[in-house]
C-alpha cells in the first residue's frame, strides 16, 4: 500500500501514483503603510493540498479505479489520508481529478491513462481525523 484515502488504496493493484506534491500555505495579510513596507500579521494556516500524478496501464492497474475516485468525489465527503507507513495527513476532499488517455485501440480504449488528482485538507486539527473514515465536512 502506498497511500489510503478513505477506503480507496493507492497501490500497484489499483492505481499507483508516480509523483506526490504537497503544498501548505500560511496566511499573512498585509496592511498598507505610508512610507514603509506593508505591515503583515500571521492569522493562521491556509490551504494544505496534495497533488498525485501517475499513469494507468493495463498491466499495472484498472482504469475503472479512477471512476471509483470520481464516485467518492461526488459524495462531497472528506476522507482520511494515510500513507503506507501509517502517517495520518488529515481529512481531505477531492477537488480535481483529471485523466488523459493515449495509445488507443480500435474501439477507442486507451492503453495508457495519465492522471492527476488534487486533494485539499478540510479538517482543522489532525486529532479530529483519528479513527474516522468518510467523515462529512
Amino acid at each position: 500500500m502506498m497511500m489510503a484515502f478513505g477506503d480507496f488504496v493507492f497501490s500497484l493493484n489499483t492505481i499507483a501514483y508516480q509523483e506526490l506534491q504537497r503544498q501548505t500555505d500560511w496566511r499573512h495579510p498585509s496592511s498598507s503603510r505610508v512610507g514603509a513596507r506593508p505591515a503583515r500579521q500571521f492569522v493562521g494556516p491556509g490551504d494544505d493540498s496534495i497533488t498525485m500524478t501517475g499513469r494507468v496501464v493495463p498491466e499495472f492497474g484498472d482504469r475503472w479505479h479512477l471512476d471509483n475516485l470520481r464516485a467518492m468525489a461526488d459524495t462531497g465527503n472528506a476522507w482520511v489520508l494515510v500513507d503506507g507507513s501509517g502517517r495520518v495527513y488529515g481529512q481531505f476532499v477531492i477537488e480535481i481529478l483529471s485523466e488523459n488517455g493515449s495509445l488507443f485501440q480500435k474501439d477507442g480504449t486507451p492503453l495508457q491513462i495519465d492522471f492527476s488528482i488534487k486533494l485539499t485538507r478540510v479538517d482543522d486539527n489532525l486529532t479530529d481525523t483519528l479513527g474516522t473514515t468518510g467523515a462529512t465536512r
